[in-house]
């Protein structure tokens, strides 16, 4: 997720900038109003966190001016102004919250990853590959019509691969995104290798083709050709 952080306040800046980065985002640092305007013309981002007190044009312009050009991700203001009017005139300008300051980093952490929800898409109910289907609804798996009897880590791995069908993920990955954590330690590698090995018992098993590969020394992929 790239997210635009537009503050003059350099000390601050960095500091959100680093947290939201040690979260997995991408961050762009603008200090003025006229930097993020031309940044937004060359980068889509997926939300827009924005301070109001910034030099040379104030931030509910430069909001006018962001949604004049047609951008439609969500923007969050940052803003010592904690007055009713200036929230009602920051959201009726075209902001989708409101986060006053100073704010725990908690609090802003929250703040997006709900805006980040909203501009999710319907996740979908089925994963299909070949004669793989996945049932997100109900967590069932079925190769070849044959139910497959899978532990939930096995799932939620599988889950994961399928979403990545075709691309090489590696164990740093699946450790941040299956395992949940951000710190990778080796033995947490060998837990993901042992996992990997009894998904693809149970997933390819007696099956004439094989859908999950190991590319040695980079990770793991699901895809119906051979490697």
């Amino acid at each position: 997720m790239n997210i635009l952080l537009v503050e003059d306040e350099r000390k601050l800046a960095d500091a959100v900038a680093e947290g939201l980065q040690g979260e997995g985002y991408e961050v762009t640092l603008s200090p003025t109003g006229e930097d993020a305007l031309s940044c937004i013309r060359r980068i889509r981002f997926d939300l827009i966190l924005l301070d109001l007190m910034l030099p040379a044009r104030s931030g509910l312009e430069v909001l006018g001016d962001m949604r004049k050009t047609g951008l439609n991700a969500p923007v969050l203001i940052l803003t010592s102004r904690d007055s009713i009017e200036d929230r009602v005139l920051g959201l009726d300008a075209g902001a989708d919250d409101y986060l006053v300051k100073p704010f725990a980093f908690a609090e802003l952490l929250a703040r997006v990853r709900a805006l980040m929800r909203r501009n999710l898409p319907p996740a979908p109910s089925s994963l299909r590959i070949a004669d793989l289907a996945l049932e997100l609804d109900g967590r069932t798996a079925t190769r070849g019509g044959r139910k497959l009897e899978l532990t939930a880590r096995e799932f939620d791995l599988l889950e994961y691969l399928m979403l990545n069908h075709g691309s090489v993920v590696s164990r740093e990955m699946l450790a941040r995104e299956v395992w949940k954590q951000i710190m990778r330690y080796t033995p947490l590698d060998n837990v993901i290798d042992v996992q990997i090995t009894r998904l693809r018992r149970k997933l390819d098993g007696d099956f004439q083709k094989k859908l999950l590969h190991t590319v040695r020394g980079v990770g793991f992929v699901l895809r119906e050709d051979e490697p």
